[in-house]
C-alpha cells in the first residue's frame, strides 16, 4: 500500500476558483486522483479536487509559514 501525503477527500461545498495549469502538472493531478481513488475506494473525480487538500496540508506543514502565522497573532 502506498502512503500517500493526501487521505479522503471531504465532501464539502465548492468555491470556484479559476487557475491556469501546466499540462504536465495537470496529467500528474488526474494520476494522483486514481492512486488516491485506488488506495481510499472512493473515486476523486475531478483532479481539481485535490488541490484544496493539498494546500491546507502543504501550509498546514509549513513549519516557516506557521511559525510566522503565530508572530502575527494568527493572520498574515
Amino acid at each position: 500500500m502506498t502512503k500517500l501525503k493526501l487521505g479522503a477527500i471531504a465532501d464539502d461545498k465548492p468555491v470556484k476558483l479559476t487557475i491556469e495549469l501546466p499540462a504536465s502538472l495537470h496529467r500528474d493531478l488526474v494520476a494522483y486522483a486514481e492512486v488516491l481513488g485506488r488506495e481510499t475506494g472512493q473515486p476523486v473525480g475531478e483532479p481539481s479536487r485535490l488541490v484544496t487538500p493539498m494546500l491546507e496540508r502543504f501550509m498546514a506543514t509549513d513549519r516557516a509559514f506557521s511559525r510566522a502565522r503565530r508572530a502575527r497573532g494568527g493572520s498574515i
